[in-house]
C-alpha cells in the first residue's frame, strides 16, 4: 500500500510538469494594433501608437535590408503605390538606422508620403507576431483590429483585396 502511494504520488507530480507549450503568440490574443515603441530615422524621435493617422487602414510590415523577399515586396508596393494612398505603412527593421533609410531610398518609399521608415530599437515587435521569417506583414482596418497577417511574399492584389473588404 505504501507504494501504491509513493508510485500514485510520483506520478502526480511527474504529470504537473509535464507541460506542452501550446501559448499562442500575443498577436492572436490581442488582435488589435500593438503599443509601438519605434524610433523614426533621424535616431532621435519616438514613434507610437499615438502617431498613426485616425480612422485608415495600417499595414505594418516587419523586413530586412538584406532580405531579397522584402526588397521585391517593397519594389512591388512602391510600383501600386495608388492603391495604397489611403493605407499608413509602418516599415519596421531591427537594423541601423542608416541601413533603414538606404532601403528606403533605393526602392523609393521614401517619396511616399503614407510610408515610415522605424527602427524596433527593443525587438518587441518580432516576440509580438512571432516572427518566423520576413518580410512579416500585419494588416489593421481602420478601427485597428487585425484583419489577417501574411509571412513572405504576399501578393499585392490579395493585400488590397483584403483591405478593400474591410470598407
Amino acid at each position: 500500500m505504501k507504494t501504491w502511494f509513493l508510485s500514485v504520488a510520483l506520478f502526480a507530480s511527474l504529470v504537473s510538469m509535464a507541460q506542452v507549450d501550446t501559448t499562442t503568440p500575443p498577436y492572436q490574443r490581442y488582435p488589435t494594433l500593438p503599443p509601438l515603441q519605434l524610433l523614426l530615422t533621424d535616431s532621435v524621435t519616438q514613434y507610437t501608437k499615438a502617431d498613426l493617422p485616425k480612422k485608415k487602414n495600417v499595414l505594418v510590415m516587419l523586413f530586412s535590408p538584406d532580405c531579397e523577399h522584402c526588397q521585391h515586396e517593397a519594389g512591388e508596393i512602391v510600383a501600386n503605390a495608388e492603391g495604397f494612398r489611403d493605407i499608413q505603412i509602418v516599415m519596421v527593421s531591427t537594423y541601423p538606422l542608416y541601413r533603414i533609410t538606404e532601403f528606403a531610398e533605393t526602392y523609393g518609399l521614401s517619396k511616399m508620403e503614407n510610408v515610415v521608415m522605424t527602427k524596433d530599437p527593443n525587438y518587441l515587435l518580432i516576440s509580438f507576431y512571432a516572427v518566423r521569417s520576413l518580410p512579416f506583414m500585419a494588416l489593421y482596418n481602420k478601427k485597428g483590429n487585425l484583419i489577417t497577417v501574411g509571412y513572405g511574399n504576399v501578393a499585392i492584389d490579395k493585400i488590397l483585396s483584403l483591405f478593400n473588404s474591410q470598407k
